[in-house]
C-alpha cells in the first residue's frame, strides 16, 4: 500500500476491524519510511451492475446518486444518516445477488419506494414525486390515497 505522504510503499498495519456492517475491512497503517499514518478500506470486488434507463441508455450502477437520491428524499425527516446508509446497502447487495448483471431502472426505483414505504411517509412522497414524474396535485393525491389504502390493509391484517 502506497503511503498517501511520502509514496514509499512499505507500511505495517496497526488495527484490523470490519466496516459498513462486515462488507469491508478498515485498516489502520503507517508508513515505514516517514511514520505518517492512514486508513485504507478493503473490499470484495464486485462485478459491475449496468442499469437500463427508460430511454433505453446505459450505465453503471452508481452508488452514490442512490445514497444522494435518498438523502434528498429524506431531507429534514427523522430518517438517520446511518438508516439511508443501510437502506442504500440492502439495495446494492440485493442487486449484486441477483444473476443478471443488467437490471431497469425501474426495479431500482421501486426497491427504493419498496423501503421508504417503511421509513417515512414524506420521504417516499418525495421521491415518488420525482421517480414517477408527478405532473400535478391529482398525482400526489392518488399516491397519497394508494399510500393509506395500503396502509389500513396492513393495519388490518395485523
Amino acid at each position: 500500500m502506497q503511503c498517501p505522504s511520502c509514496q514509499n510503499t512499505d507500511s505495517r498495519v496497526l488495527e484490523s476491524r470490519a466496516a459498513d456492517s462486515g462488507r469491508s475491512v478498515r485498516r489502520r497503517r503507517e508508513c515505514l519510511s516517514c511514520e505518517f499514518r492512514f486508513t485504507t478500506y478493503e473490499r470484495v470486488e464486485t462485478i459491475p451492475i449496468t442499469v437500463i434507463k427508460l430511454n433505453g441508455s446505459k450505465e453503471i450502477f452508481n452508488r452514490s446518486k442512490l445514497l444522494n437520491g435518498l438523502s434528498r428524499a429524506c431531507e429534514k425527516t427523522s430518517v438517520k444518516a446511518n438508516k439511508i446508509e443501510n437502506v442504500v446497502d440492502e439495495i446494492e447487495l440485493a442487486l449484486q445477488q441477483k444473476n443478471s448483471r443488467e437490471v431497469k431502472s425501474v426495479e431500482i426505483g421501486e426497491l427504493v419506494l419498496e423501503q421508504l414505504r417503511e421509513m417515512s411517509e414524506v420521504a417516499y412522497v418525495r421521491f415518488a414525486s420525482v421517480y414517477r414524474k408527478f405532473h400535478g396535485i391529482n398525482d400526489f393525491v392518488a399516491t397519497l390515497e394508494t399510500f393509506k389504502s395500503d396502509q389500513e390493509e396492513l393495519a388490518s391484517v395485523s
